[in-house]
This record gives structure tokens, C-alpha cells and sequence, in this order.
């Protein structure tokens, strides 16, 4: 398969996304899950975030997102499906999670400047970024069309 190009065996009825197509879909969405091993058990927990290529940021409050995932690998998730299951699609971001809020380099600098507003109340003044070293994506069924639009442009 070519970098940008969908496709869809027939017989497992499965397609696979493009890394561009991939991309897009994180940068066009903003609510996802983080998923990483805490104490001794797996946790998935919804996050919003925003995306700035290869990087996912997330804003946080105190607790086990800022306690388990700085410098560990984690995997975050977005998807959308029809309800009646004609069709879906998800897009997974493998890599290490870093803790910004301190960094006084200029990229951290810049990607704590992104809008992200969480919809969760509370405080959420730490930031965590993921650097999405392995994406990947995947889809069935016939995507509405705006889907075929989008990823034409992507």
C-alpha cells in the first residue's frame, strides 16, 4: 500500500487507513482515550486533546494520567462509527507520553500556546504531550461521504 492511499480487502472487510489519513482524523477531532498500564492493571480514560503532527496534547489535573505517564509508552484511540454499525473507523497512536508543564523549551512553549479547552470542570493546568512514533488506522463499511471528501483532501 502507497503512504496516502486507503484500502479495503473485500474478503476481511476491513480497510486500512493511510498515515496521511490518519493525520487528519487526529488533527480534525478532539476528544479521544489514553490508555496506560496503572499500578498493576491497564486504565483507559477519555481526554480532550488537540494534535500538532506527531505530537497529541492533553491538559490535566493532579492525579494518575500526570502520576503513571510521563517517560512511559501509552496508546491513545479516537473512533467514530454509525450507531446502527454500517460503518467506522479508528485511528491508534502508539508512543511515549512527556510531561510539559515546566519545559522551558521553545516546542513545549508552542504547544502549550495551542487552544485546548478540556470539558471536564476542574483545574487541568499540567500539560502531557504523546510523540505518536507508530499510527495506524482502519475502517469499514462505506464511510459517509463526507469521509470520501475529506480523505480526497488529506
Amino acid at each position: 500500500m502507497q503512504d496516502g492511499a486507503m484500502s479495503q480487502s473485500r474478503e476481511e472487510g476491513l480497510g486500512v487507513l493511510g498515515q496521511p489519513q490518519c493525520a487528519a482524523l487526529l488533527a480534525r477531532h478532539s476528544f479521544g482515550r489514553i490508555a496506560f498500564w496503572s499500578d498493576d492493571a491497564p486504565l483507559i480514560l477519555p481526554v480532550n486533546y488537540t494534535f500538532r503532527e506527531p505530537t497529541i496534547v492533553i491538559r490535566s489535573g493532579v492525579g494518575t494520567k500526570l502520576e503513571q505517564t510521563p517517560l512511559a509508552p501509552v496508546v491513545f484511540e479516537i473512533d467514530e462509527a454509525d450507531p446502527l454499525g454500517t460503518w467506522g473507523w479508528s485511528v491508534v497512536a502508539q508512543g511515549p507520553a512527556f510531561d510539559i508543564t515546566d519545559s522551558t523549551d521553545e516546542r513545549s512553549k508552542a504547544l502549550r500556546s495551542l487552544p485546548l479547552a478540556p470539558w471536564a470542570p476542574g483545574t487541568r493546568q499540567s500539560w502531557l504531550t504523546i510523540t505518536a512514533t507508530r499510527v495506524s488506522g482502519r475502517y469499514f463499511g462505506d464511510l459517509p461521504h463526507e469521509f470520501a471528501e475529506f480523505f480526497e483532501r488529506s
